[in-house]
């Protein structure tokens, strides 16, 4: 009985209004809530979201997922001078250049891809993707093109693992890891927030996002945009713990005489494809879809869901030019 008196009598020293204040923080700070936040980084805009039990934990974690995001696009970034991507452009082509243990492992990776879509997916697409201006609308005659192409060949990439350098095989070469990164970056993002026990979470950079666990026994809606009308859904999907990436010939692009120049390059010509207006990935990871969204995007409509459908792990829906929309075996409706 002593010990609720005391608890009693000290209550009683303050003024009601701070007790209730007292009592109102306390049951606030073990509320549990969704928190979200978002931020520019590595050229997109980042969200996360998660569910907290605790505010300041939560908080602190969406920190550490933007710090390290930041951190990726300070290594991999062809626009920052200081990256290691950028040094390596620089000198690649002269001798090996010894990288970082995450940079090497990721272009080891980005190799298994353009093993696996036949060079497809390449990221020595650079060597003739830098020559576009989306900006100020500036793309190659066909003469820079022919020249650039050249250049363009994973085989031509020597990765040393023993050693830990990458070397070009060709002059003018270069890479870049934007049909990559931003998977690989939303994967670490998901990953550090496992590890402090968000098991309900979410990230998205750009177009890739990945999600973990649920919304209370509602799954997490995704929704795959009208090419035309960002404002517009195609179709919404429900995912669990799962990723998805969407590659679009509206996200940096400018029109000319009646042809759209896009970022995404097909590697064996140059140039822009132009039978997909948008692919979507449906897989386990983020830097799996990632890569591969690009590569059905320019396969195009049919190839690119046969490609999809030799995989075991992944889903497609690609929006052709026509408006139809195409999907891969574990998504196509009854009867199609």
């Amino acid at each position: 009985m002593s010990t609720p008196s005391r608890t009693v009598i000290i209550l009683r020293q303050f003024p009601a209004r701070f007790v209730l204040l007292a009592l109102a923080m306390a049951c606030g700070s073990a509320r549990a809530e969704w928190l979200y936040r978002d931020d520019a980084i590595m050229g997109t805009r980042v969200a996360v979201e998660i569910w907290a039990s605790d505010r300041a934990k939560g908080e602190a974690a969406i920190d550490v997922v933007f710090r390290d995001m930041r951190r990726i696009d300070e290594l991999m970034s062809t626009y920052k001078e200081t990256s290691e991507i950028s040094k390596v452009n620089r000198e690649a082509a002269q001798h090996p250049v010894r990288i970082s243990e995450e940079l090497f492992s990721l272009l080891e990776t980005s190799q298994q891809y353009s093993a696996l879509s036949d060079g497809v997916f390449d990221i020595t697409y650079a060597s003739v993707g830098y020559l576009y201006d989306y900006r100020n609308h500036r793309r190659p005659d066909g003469k820079a093109i022919s020249a650039a192409l050249s250049s363009v060949d994973y085989r031509q990439l020597k990765l040393d693992k023993a050693a830990r350098t990458i070397a070009f095989g060709r002059p003018g070469m270069r890479i870049d890891l934007g049909g990559i990164a931003k998977g690989y970056a939303v994967d670490r993002g998901i990953d550090i927030l496992k590890r402090q026990g968000f098991g309900r979470a979410m990230v998205n950079a750009g177009g890739d996002t990945r999600v973990a666990g649920d919304r209370f026994g509602k799954p997490w809606m995704i929704g795959i945009r009208h090419p035309d009308r960002k404002d517009e859904v195609v179709l919404r999907i429900p995912l669990q713990d799962a990723a998805f990436s969407t590659s679009g010939d509206y996200e940096r692009f400018f029109d000319e005489g009646g042809v759209r120049y896009h970022h995404i390059i097909d590697p064996r010509t140059g140039e822009s494809p132009h039978a997909v207006r948008s692919a979507t990935i449906i897989a386990p990871t983020a830097t799996r879809t990632d890569g591969l969204s690009k590569t059905v995007f320019i396969l195009g409509p049919q190839k690119g869901i046969e490609f999809i459908n030799a995989l075991p792990d992944v889903d497609a829906i690609v929006v052709a030019a026509d408006g139809k929309v195409l999907y891969s075996k574990g998504l196509a409706p009854p009867g199609q």
